[in-house]
């Protein structure tokens, strides 16, 4: 856990950037914007703000008028205090990409998080015999209370499909998306039919396995065109297209827009 104001000049870098660490910010005064993939995001007052590992993004906020605190943590840290593996999976704010990654609140919540994220802090600090149960108890209502408002937000089932075969798809998908683009890949892989995969990832998520599919070959293919600098031609051979005008009619399909009109859209600022 980090103060934002001993942070932000070096945190909130105005340069394409990445790293390898879950991050939620939790703001109290916020002015300004996160450009994340292919998503603006306003920095607002009393909003949290979700980011996964490996997600491209710059800043452009205005430093004196932010207050935050900011929880990193890796996937093996939780992994040291849960048995579940798929714990990160199973929270709907990260690895998400139909919904904002951005949670409206109010000051009394933030204030309350934060004051659980500094007891935290306290504990890796000055660790005694029974920090770690302390520390895996409040990580674990931090992370669950926040998945709770997240979904009630945004009208999202927050129940556990115990078969987890669900959540394994949506890990899957962040591993081998630029190599498997059809559902069969990925039922092989959980060694399960397509139809159990779907019935499975339906009743999590009330998405098809395709449509979540989709959405998310999407997203890695907005996010090749905004920072990679390579030809629709490079992009359509590293995704496993055929010819380059396969991709370029499933992005026309999925947003509206052809591959130009969408470039010039984001050039101009008009994309949120």
């Amino acid at each position: 856990m980090l103060n934002g104001s001993e942070i932000a000049e070096k945190y909130m870098l105005s340069e394409i950037h990445n790293t390898d660490s879950f991050e939620i910010l939790f703001f109290k005064k916020g002015n300004g914007q996160l450009f994340l993939g292919n998503k603006k995001v306003e920095i607002r007052d009393n909003t949290i703000v979700f980011i996964s590992p490996f997600q491209l993004k710059k800043w452009s906020v205005y430093l004196s008028e932010l207050n935050f605190t900011v929880l990193i943590f890796k996937e093996e840290f939780l992994n040291e205090f849960f048995a579940d593996k798929l714990f990160t999976y199973k929270l709907l704010y990260f690895y998400q990409y139909e919904h904002p990654i951005v949670l409206t609140s109010n000051n009394e919540k933030i204030q309350g998080l934060c004051n659980i994220l500094q007891e935290m802090k306290s504990e890796l600090i000055s660790p005694n015999l029974d920090s770690a149960h302390i520390i895996r108890s409040l990580i674990y209502y931090s992370l669950q209370r926040i998945n709770r408002d997240y979904a009630i937000q945004n009208n999202l089932p927050f129940q556990i499909d115990i078969s987890n075969h669900a959540y394994t798809y949506k890990k899957l998908l962040e591993q081998h998306i630029k190599e498997k683009q059809r559902i069969e890949d990925y039922s092989d892989l959980l060694g399960i039919s397509r139809i159990a995969l779907n019935s499975a990832v339906k009743k999590q998520f009330n998405q098809t396995a395709t449509q979540i599919l989709k959405n998310r070959l999407l997203t890695e293919i907005k996010n090749e065109l905004i920072y990679a600098n390579k030809s629709i031609s490079e992009i359509a051979i590293e995704l496993g297209y055929s010819e380059p005008n396969h991709l370029m009619r499933f992005f026309k399909k999925q947003t509206g827009l052809t591959i130009s009109e969408f470039q010039a859209t984001y050039q101009n600022g008009s994309l949120s």
